[in-house]
C-alpha cells in the first residue's frame, strides 16, 4: 500500500499528547507520523502521494457508537415518511399512495421516520392508510424505531383481528370503541411483521425477513452516505442472527462499508453463553461490542418510564419486570461482556442502575457500563453513574428533531434537563455522541452542531446550560466513541501505529460559527490507509 500524506490543513488529532499538527502520514493501513510538515514528509520518503487539504480541518474518522447499519441501509431504499417532508396523515396517505401506484399488487409497502407527533390531528390510521392502498400491506415505521402504523391489509395477512391480546412489553393502540387503530407499539411489531427471528419481548422487533442478497446488496450501497460524512467505525446497537449473517458475508467479501461493531440483543445470552462467546472478539473490520438489553420505550412515542406521567398521561412501559433485568445483566456481565441498557425515562434509569451495579459487582475494574439514550437521568443518578464508569451514550439530534414536543410533553423542568452531556462531563464522565440512524441523521456534524448548539428545529433553546464546546463534541464522537466499544488503542485519534482511518472535512470547522457546522461533509475520507471517498467522486470510482 503507497505512502499518503495529507497536509495543508489543520489537523486536530485528538491525542492529548500532540493535540495539533501540519500534516499527516500513512503506510500499510497505519499513521506513520503526524506533526509538522517538514518533519512528516521526511518520514514519508520519496514517492508519497500528498494531499493538499487546503486549510480544511483533517481529524480522525468519526466513529458512531450507536447505529443501526443495516436497517439504515433499509430505510435509504424505503419511502421516507420523516419530517418536514411529511408533516401530516394527508401527506403520508399521499406518499404511500404515490409508492402503491409504482409497486405490483401484494408486495410489502414500507416507509421510516414518520413524526406523528407534528401532524395536526395526531396519529394517523390503518383507515387512512387504507384510502391509499388496499391492494398492499402497508407498515410505516415510527421515527422512534419503536412503533409503527400499518393498514387493514397488513393486519389481514398476519391473521391479526380485534381479538388480538397485548404481548409483553408492548401494545396494539384501540380507540374509544376498542377497535384496532393500526398502531403498535414496541414488542407488539414481532406479532405484526415477516420477521426473521423472534427476540420475544427483549425489544422492538425490525428485523424484518428479507432476501439475503437484497439485504446485502443495500448494505454495500450505503457505503456512499456513510463515507461521504466521514464515518469510519459504527456500532450496530440491536444485533439478532439476521444482521450477524449479512455482516459476515459482506466482511468476507471485503465489502463491508465501514468498521462495524455489534451488540448481540439480551434474546442471545443463553445461546452465545452456551459456546463461551464474548465480546470483544473479531478483528478491526468486524467485531463483537457490548451485549444490549431494553429497559423502558421510547421519548419520541410516549412509552419511557418516568416517576410522573407526561404527555396524554403517558406512564411508560418496560420490557422486563425490574428484577428480571437485573438477572440478564448481571448474568451477561458474569459471561464476560460489556453491557449497554437502552433507557429513558428517569424510573427506568434507576432499575438500569439497579442492573449495573450487578454487573460492574462481577465484572473487574474496566467494566465500561453503556447507557443507551440515557434520556432524563436525575443529578442524583448522574453522581451514580460517575461511581460505576457508566457511559452515558447521547443523541442530540433528537433534541433538534423533537425538542419542542419533548417541552410540550413534558414540560420546562424536564425537557431542559433530557441528555445532560454538560453536567455528565463536569461529573467527570466520558459521555459520547451517536446517530441512532436510522431514527436520525448519519451525519456527525450535524450530531456535533446539535450538541453544540442545543436548539430545537424551531430555533427554541432546549436545555441551553447541557452544551458543549466543539472541541468536547468532537472528542465525543472520536477518540471517546472509541473508548466506548474498547476500540481506543486502534482508532478514534491520529497517533503512529493507529489504524489510518482519517476524515478531512470540507470546511475549517474551528472558523464557523455553531450554525452552520451541521451543513460540513467529507472532502475525503480514509478507511485503512485508503482513500475511500473524496468529494465530487462516487465512492466506486476511487
Amino acid at each position: 500500500m503507497s505512502t499518503i500524506v495529507i497536509t495543508g490543513g489543520k489537523v486536530i488529532t485528538m491525542d492529548p499528547a500532540n493535540p495539533a499538527a501540519e500534516a499527516v502520514a500513512v503506510r500499510d493501513g497505519r499513521v506513520l507520523a503526524v506533526g509538522r510538515e517538514p518533519e512528516v514528509l521526511a518520514a514519508a520518503g520519496p514517492g508519497a502521494e500528498v494531499v493538499l487539504a487546503g486549510g480544511r480541518s483533517v481529524l480522525p474518522g468519526f466513529v458512531d457508537p450507536h447505529n443501526h447499519l443495516l436497517s439504515t441501509a433499509e430505510s435509504l431504499v424505503a419511502v421516507d415518511a420523516r419530517y418536514p417532508g411529511v408533516g401530516s396523515a394527508r401527506d403520508l396517505v399521499a406518499r404511500i399512495a404515490a409508492e402503491a401506484a409504482r409497486t405490483p399488487a401484494g408486495q410489502w409497502i414500507r416507509a421510516y421516520g414518520m413524526d406523528d407527533a407534528k401532524f395536526p390531528g395526531g396519529r394517523p390510521t390503518r383507515r387512512q392508510l387504507d384510502e391509499a392502498t388496499t391492494d398492499h400491506p402497508v407498515i410505516v415505521y415510527h421515527v422512534s424505531g419503536h412503533q409503527a402504523v400499518v393498514n387493514s391489509a397488513a393486519l389481514a395477512w398476519r391473521g391479526i383481528g380485534e381479538d388480538v391480546a397485548d404481548p409483553a412489553g408492548g401494545a396494539f393502540v384501540r380507540d374509544e370503541g376498542g377497535r384496532l387503530t393500526g398502531m403498535v407499539l414496541d414488542s407488539a411489531m414481532e406479532l405484526l411483521l415477516p420477521v426473521a427471528v423472534d427476540i420475544g419481548c427483549h425489544g422492538p422487533n425490525f428485523h424484518v425477513d428479507l432476501p439475503r442478497e437484497q439485504l446485502r446488496s443495500w448494505l454495500e450501497m450505503s457505503a456512499e452516505p456513510y463515507l461521504k460524512a466521514g464515518v469510519t467505525t459504527v456500532c450496530d446497537p440491536q444485533v439478532s442472527r439476521r444482521e450477524l449473517e449479512i455482516y459476515r458475508s459482506a466482511w468476507d467479501a471485503g465489502t463491508l462499508p465501514v468498521r462495524t461493531v455489534v451488540m448481540p440483543l439480551s434474546h442471545m445470552l443463553d445461546e452465545l453463553t452456551s459456546i463461551g462467546l464474548a465480546g470483544p472478539f473479531g478483528d478491526d473490520r468486524l467485531r463483537f461490542g457490548a451485549m444490549k438489553f431494553y429497559c423502558d420505550g421510547t421519548l419520541l412515542g410516549g412509552t419511557a418510564m418516568f416517576d410522573e406521567p407526561y404527555g396524554d398521561d403517558f406512564t411508560g412501559t418496560l420490557y422486563h419486570r425490574p428484577e428480571e433485568l437485573v438477572d440478564l445483566v448481571r448474568r451477561a456481565a458474569s459471561a464476560g461482556w460489556q453491557v449497554g441498557v437502552h433507557t429513558q425515562g428517569d424510573r427506568a434509569m434507576g432499575y438500569t442502575l439497579d442492573a449495573l451495579k450487578a454487573a460492574v459487582a462481577v465484572s473487574g475494574d474496566d467494566a465500561r457500563p453503556r447507557i443507551e439514550h440515557c434520556g432524563h437521568p436525575t443529578p442524583a443518578q448522574v453522581r451514580e453513574f460517575a461511581s460505576l464508569g457508566v457511559i452515558p451514550v447521547n443523541q442530540p439530534n433528537f433534541l433538534y428533531d423533537s425538542g419542542t414536543d419533548f417541552v410540550r410533553r413534558l414540560g420546562d423542568r424536564r425537557a431542559h434537563r433530557l441528555q445532560p452531556m454538560r453536567e455528565e462531563l463536569d461529573a467527570g464522565l466520558r459521555p459520547v455522541l451517536s446517530s441512532d440512524s436510522f431514527v436520525s441523521s448519519l451525519r456527525p456534524m450535524e450530531t456535533v452542531s446539535n450538541a453544540v448548539r442545543r436548539r430545537t428545529r424551531e430555533g427554541g433553546p432546549i436545555g441551553a446550560e447541557q452544551a458543549v464546546t466543539l472541541e468536547e463534541a468532537l472528542r465525543a464522537h472520536t477518540v471517546d466513541a472509541a473508548y466506548a466499544l474498547r476500540m481506543e488503542d486502534v482508532i478514534g485519534s491520529l497517533a503512529p501505529g493507529k489504524l489510518a482511518d482519517v476524515v478531512v472535512l470540507d470546511a475549517d470547522v474551528r472558523s464557523l460559527p455553531a450554525d452552520e457546522l451541521s451543513g460540513v461533509d467529507a472532502w475525503l475520507t480514509m478507511l485503512g490507509g485508503r482513500i475511500a471517498y473524496r468529494s465530487g467522486r462516487a465512492a466506486s470510482e476511487v
